[in-house]
C-alpha cells in the first residue's frame, strides 16, 4: 500500500458520519440481527440489560472487523466503484487511524463481552474478529477464489456467539443457523461479483468471476443454492421451527431454487443489461432470503428474558 495514498492531507476534518461508516454499519447491521436471534433461540433465561450490553459489545466487534478491513484494504477501495467512496479511500480518515480504532475497538469488544456475559462468547467474537481479518482480509481475499467460500465463515458466527451468551456453550441449533449464513454468503457475493465484475478485474482480487468466469460462478450459484436450500428446510425438523418457518422456507427456497435456475439457465449472448438485471435481482432476493429465515427463528423462539425476581 502506497503511503502517499494512504496518509492525504485532509481539506476537512472527518465527521461523525466517517468514523460511524468505518464500522460497516451493513455489516454489523447483520452481524447484530443474526447475533440476537441466536441469543433469543437459545435455551435458558437471561437478563434483558445483559442481553442488550451484549449484543452491543458483539456490535462494535464487528464494527471493529470493518475499520480493519479499510485499514488494510485502503489500496483497492480506491480502485474499486463500490467502495471508492469509503471514509480511507475517500481521504477523511487516515489508513493508521482506522487501524488503531480497529484494535481498540476489538480490545473493548472482547473485554467487555466477556465481564458482561461468558469467556466463551468472549472467545467467539474474539476468533471471528481475528478470522475475518487475519484469515480472510489478510490471507484469503487477495490469494484465492475460495476467499469468500472459506472467509464468508466469519459473518456465520454471530448466532453461535449470542447462543453462547445465554448458555455459555455451543448447541447444535446454533451450528444450524451458522451453517444457513455460511452456505448463503458464496452464492450472494458471487452474484454480486457477476454484476460488479470490472471492479474485481481492475483490483486484481482473484473472485471466482475473475478467475474462472461468469460461466463457472453461475454454475456454482445454482450448486450452492441447492445445498442452501437443503439446509434451511433441515432447519424445519430442528427445535428451532415451527409452522412460520415452515412456511416462510418453503416459499422463500422455491423462490431461491427458481432464480438461481434462471440465473444458471442464462446465455452468455443475451445483452449485458439483461444479464445485470437478473444478477441483481438474485443479489437483492438475496438478502432479504437470510432477513426472513432468521426472522421468523426469532418468531418461533421464545424470548429468554427474565427481570430479576420474576
Amino acid at each position: 500500500m502506497s503511503e502517499v495514498s494512504l496518509h492525504k492531507l485532509y481539506s476537512d476534518e472527518p465527521e461523525f458520519g466517517d468514523f460511524f461508516s468505518l464500522l460497516k454499519p451493513r455489516v454489523m447491521s447483520l452481524v447484530v440481527f443474526t447475533a440476537i436471534a441466536g441469543l433469543l433461540a437459545a435455551p435458558g433465561n437471561i437478563h434483558p440489560f445483559v442481553a442488550f450490553v451484549s449484543i452491543v459489545f458483539i456490535a462494535l466487534g464487528g464494527g471493529a472487523s470493518g475499520a480493519l478491513n479499510m485499514w488494510y484494504d485502503a489500496d483497492i477501495d480506491g480502485i474499486m466503484s463500490r467502495t471508492k467512496s469509503r471514509p480511507v479511500p475517500a481521504g477523511k480518515i487516515s489508513a493508521n487511524d482506522a487501524k488503531y480504532i480497529g484494535i481498540v475497538l476489538s480490545a473493548i469488544s472482547v473485554v467487555m463481552l466477556g465481564l458482561a456475559s461468558n469467556w466463551l462468547a468472549a472467545f467467539l467474537l474474539a476468533f471471528t474478529i481475528f478470522f475475518y481479518v487475519i484469515v480472510y482480509t489478510i490471507w484469503l481475499k487477495r490469494a484465492t477464489p475460495q476467499n469468500i467460500v472459506i472467509g464468508g465463515a466469519a459473518g456465520a458466527f454471530p448466532p453461535i456467539i449470542g447462543w453462547a451468551v445465554v448458555t455459555g456453550n455451543i448447541g447444535f441449533e446454533s451450528i444450524l443457523m451458522f451453517a444457513l449464513i455460511f452456505i448463503w454468503t458464496p452464492p450472494h457475493f458471487w452474484s454480486l461479483a457477476l454484476f460488479m465484475k470490472n471492479d474485481y478485474d481492475s483490483a486484481k482480487v482473484p473472485m471466482l468471476t475473475v478467475t474462472n468466469g461468469r460461466r463457472s460462478t453461475r454454475n456454482h450459484i445454482f450448486a450452492y443454492s441447492l445445498i442452501l436450500a437443503f439446509v434451511a428446510l433441515s432447519i424445519g425438523l430442528s427445535s428451532l421451527s415451527g409452522p412460520v418457518y415452515l412456511l416462510v422456507a418453503l416459499v422463500l427456497n422455491t423462490q431461491l431454487v427458481v432464480s438461481a435456475f434462471r440465473l444458471w439457465t442464462r446465455s452468455e449472448n443475451d445483452s449485458a443489461d439483461d444479464n445485470s438485471l437478473i444478477e441483481r435481482k438474485f443479489f437483492k432476493f438475496s438478502l432479504l432470503y437470510l432477513f426472513f429465515h432468521f426472522g421468523a427463528i426469532m418468531v418461533e423462539t421464545k424470548t429468554n428474558m427474565a427481570w430479576p425476581g420474576v
